[in-house]
């Protein structure tokens, strides 16, 4: 390869003593020039360089004969002799001839840019192809979808390649190769490419591609295809009001131009003409149902030809619906009613009823048998397309049923052993009525009216009170009233005994062990004081003898600081008999 170092060897064969060894250069018209040479003395071998025929580097001679090129060059393609001389009579050569293989540049395409025609009868340019600076000079092919293209070198009406080969001042070699081809239609969709095979050592092969190209075409319109592109259904159906775009194609190139129209009084009338094939109709009304057409205006067909395409667009409507009764309905509880649900569309909808969101059943009317407070609540008429979707209406009413108020009582708690006097119990009543009822009880304290458990138009109430004999006798009630009636539920609570003997005895003895505990207190406050004049005496009963009251202080100055044992025990030795008698 280009720039690689080059050894040429050239050993004599046999055992030599004395020798001369040279290397020549033959040129192109055989000329043998004189490189090297190389002398063989007491088994080392004198060189001597002679012309280098201007080689830069030039050229060199190892240790052992052999002729070295460094950095091989395309100019050093040549025949080189080496010839060996042992005396007058032993003359030999020999010859190697060197080949410089060159990797040549990415292979280059320059495609036809233009409008090519898919009416001519001859071939056209398609595209040049160029492989710069290889050696060898290199090969190049053309394939189209990845599939060789077998085009001879001969002009011809179907296709042909026509080459160049340049050689530069570095002595490399450069190829151009033009592709000439007669077009067709299926043509307009295909990939092209060159490819540049080069030549490397050991009989080897490289290959460069080049970049894929398309290439624009002219042909006629043959099909043309009309459609509605959004929003649709799969019947065609569109909703009024949304904003419809038709789409026409025709297969011609570069893209025809497109005329749109309408059938009225099997007239065409036009509405629209274009490149780009859309026609778009903004908020699209019921009145606009008929047919729609596409016309491809293309000069290149023969004239008799038909390309046009037609569809039929329908328009989905719905009107709002009718109900028979108001936003608000009023019925006496047990009556009968007939609701009917009355709607204009297209396609036919159907009519669906719902209460509060459950569903009732299909069908205009709606029949409200035996009206209960249950039935209360709103109702709604739906009117719907399946073909359409989202194409839906509603028109709803809400149900007043008026009357006598429902009444609800929890049961008064049952106890097996029956109630005691003062006793406490709460009583709950719910009621729900149209108008809403008010709740009373026939005792004070209950709480005021509030929303019941689960909604339906519950209210509920309780009390809380004591059992007593006059309660079990005469009950407790609620009532519910409205203007319709007023219903009341009273509560029995059975036979209630008073309360028992020991409940007596358990407040005296109470009240007795207070007593003692009183006593107890008063009598250790007596101890602490005793031995004051007149505490908690109630009187003498002798008096001491004349001379002896030094003796009740025992010594002390201060008998109010006597302690409690002492104090009981002087007092004892002294009152004999008398002890606390004398005290409180």
């Amino acid at each position: 390869m280009r720039g690689d170092p080059v050894k040429l060897d050239c050993t004599p064969s046999g055992v030599q003593e004395h020798y001369l060894l040279e290397w020549l250069l033959t040129d192109r018209s055989g000329t043998r020039h004189l490189l090297a040479s190389a002398q063989l003395q007491g088994g080392q071998l004198q060189s001597t360089m002679h012309n280098p025929r201007g080689r830069s580097p030039p050229y060199q001679l190892d240790p052992r004969g052999r002729l070295v090129l460094a950095e091989a060059q395309v100019a050093d393609e040549k025949d080189y002799v080496c010839v060996v001389k042992a005396g007058a009579a032993r003359t030999a050569e020999a010859t190697s001839r060197l080949r410089v293989f060159a990797k040549p540049e990415p292979t280059e395409v320059e495609p036809n840019k233009g409008i090519l025609s898919v009416m001519e009868d001859s071939a056209q340019e398609i595209a040049t192809c160029l492989s710069r600076n290889g050696n060898p000079v290199p090969q190049i092919t053309w394939y189209r979808d990845g599939q060789r293209l077998k085009v001879p070198s001969e002009v011809n009406p179907d296709g042909y390649t026509a080459s160049r080969t340049t050689r530069e001042a570095s002595g490399l070699q450069s190829l151009t190769s033009v592709l000439y081809l007669r077009l067709h239609k299926a043509d307009r969709d295909a990939n092209f490419h060159c490819t540049a095979q080069y030549s490397q050592p050991k009989n080897r092969q490289g290959r460069l591609d080049s970049p894929a190209f398309s290439l624009t075409l002219h042909y006629p319109t043959e099909n043309v295809q009309f459609w509605l592109a959004s929003p649709s259904t799969t019947e065609g159906w569109v909703r009024e009001g949304d904003t419809v775009q038709m789409l026409c194609r025709g297969d011609g190139s570069p893209s025809p131009e497109y005329t749109f129209f309408h059938l009225q009084d099997q007239q065409e009338k036009v509405l629209k003409t274009n490149l780009n094939g859309n026609l778009t109709l903004e908020k699209v009304q019921r009145n606009q149902s008929t047919t729609y057409g596409c016309r491809v205006e293309d000069y290149d067909v023969p004239e008799d030809t038909e390309l046009s395409q037609t569809l039929q667009l329908r328009v989905a409507y719905l009107d709002p619906l009718k109900l028979s009764v108001g936003e608000q309905l009023s019925l006496q509880l047990g009556s009968n009613e007939s609701v009917d649900c009355s709607v204009q569309g297209l396609p036919a909808p159907t009519l669906r009823w719902t209460k509060d969101g459950a569903p009732l059943g299909d069908g205009r009317t709606l029949s409200l048998n035996s009206v209960t407070f249950d039935s209360a609540g709103t109702y709604t008429c739906e009117a719907s397309v399946s073909t359409v979707p989202l194409l839906s209406r509603t028109q709803a009413f809400k149900l007043h049923v008026q009357g006598s108020p429902e009444l609800m009582a929890e049961e008064t708690p049952s106890k097996a052993e029956g109630w005691q006097e003062g006793e406490e119990v709460t009583l709950t009543c719910a009621a729900r009525g149209d108008p809403e009822p008010k709740l009373t009880w026939s005792q004070l304290g209950g709480s005021p009216a509030e929303p019941g458990p689960g909604g339906q138009g519950w209210v509920s109430s309780s009390l809380t009170l004591k059992v007593t004999s006059a309660l079990s006798r005469d009950g407790v009630f609620c009532e519910a009233s409205n203007p319709y009636g007023n219903p009341r539920h009273v509560f029995h609570f059975g036979s209630v005994a008073p309360q028992t003997a020991q409940a007596g005895v358990a407040v005296m003895a109470v009240a007795i062990s207070v007593g003692l505990l009183l006593l107890v207190v008063a009598a250790f406050y007596c101890m602490r004081r005793k031995g004051r004049p007149g505490c908690c005496r109630r009187g003498e009963k002798g008096a001491p003898p004349p001379g002896e009251p030094g003796r009740s202080h025992s010594g002390s100055e201060r008998p109010e600081q006597t302690g409690l044992l002492m104090g009981g025990a002087s007092g004892g030795a002294r009152g004999g008999s008398g002890g606390f008698g004398d005290e409180c």
